[in-house]
């Protein structure tokens, strides 16, 4: 059975981890396809928007820990330590921690984001959570370090003393209380998440996907940056856009009151 599942519905890339009988939990062989999904996706110009979700009611539990202790049920797995010897660093693309697709992610949780699933859902840009979700970093109580990137982006995220307390402790907390905190943008009744994300995706893949990836661009590279500096690195890309046809496309369909058609060039 694949552990990712992908499709797409117009412009909009639906990516499905499917593990449910282990709460979709992550292996190196599903990471190493995660990895590829998202190339493949900044590739495909068809593509503008992807939505990450669970299979069966868990959004992702992270990596498999009975797995970590041998009992890994990953059929691939040999290939996958295959591609580990000339491609070390697939399993944290597969994360989004080294490296994001160019599209926005929407990611739709219901169930657990636990560990490595909190990890991934922090790379993701727009979040939608079922109200019975739950969310937290608990490798230290494994002995574990949460290596995807959890301790600088969730740190970056919300506010530093609740990151410290629930990478420290373990501690899970409620969607109602990750939507309070800024970990979530939309929060939904139970099983609507998927739904609801999926049109969310759907508005932001009517957009110029020009000025979307450069947004997007944007948002992930200056948050460090003095206002100065990324004044200067939104530049180019100001540049290019303005002089786009889309950008002569929107202004046009505006004024013929109709739907614009944007072409990515």
């Amino acid at each position: 059975m694949p552990q990712v599942l992908t499709e797409q519905d117009g412009h909009v890339l639906t990516v499905t981890l499917n593990r449910p009988a282990r709460r979709n939990s992550l292996t190196t062989s599903g990471l190493s396809r995660l990895a590829d999904v998202w190339q493949e996706a900044a590739l495909d110009t068809s593509v503008r928007a992807v939505v990450l979700t669970g299979a069966e009611g868990s959004f992702c539990t992270g990596m498999d820990l009975r797995g970590l202790a041998g009992d890994t049920g990953d059929e691939d797995g040999a290939a996958a330590a295959d591609r580990a010897k000339t491609d070390p660093g697939f399993a944290y693309r597969g994360l989004l921690k080294t490296d994001r697709p160019t599209k926005p992610v929407i990611a739709a949780v219901e169930g657990h984001a636990i560990a490595g699933g909190l990890e991934l859902l922090l790379g993701t840009d727009i979040r939608v959570a079922g109200e019975g979700a739950r969310f937290g970093l608990s490798e230290a109580r494994w002995a574990l370090y949460p290596a995807g990137g959890g301790v600088v982006r969730l740190s970056r995220q919300i506010p530093y003393p609740v990151a410290a307390d629930l990478m420290l402790t373990g501690r899970h907390i409620g969607a109602a209380e990750a939507r309070q905190l800024g970990l979530i943008g939309h929060l939904v009744p139970d099983g609507m998440a998927l739904e609801t994300a999926r049109g969310i995706a759907a508005s932001v893949a009517a957009n110029g996907p020009l000025a979307v990836e450069a947004i997007v661009r944007t948002l992930r590279h200056t948050a460090a940056m003095s206002e100065e500096d990324a004044f200067a690195f939104e530049q180019p890309d100001v540049a290019r856009i303005f002089a786009s046809d889309d950008a002569k496309e929107g202004p046009r369909a505006f004024a013929e009151k109709r739907p614009a058609v944007f072409h990515g060039r």
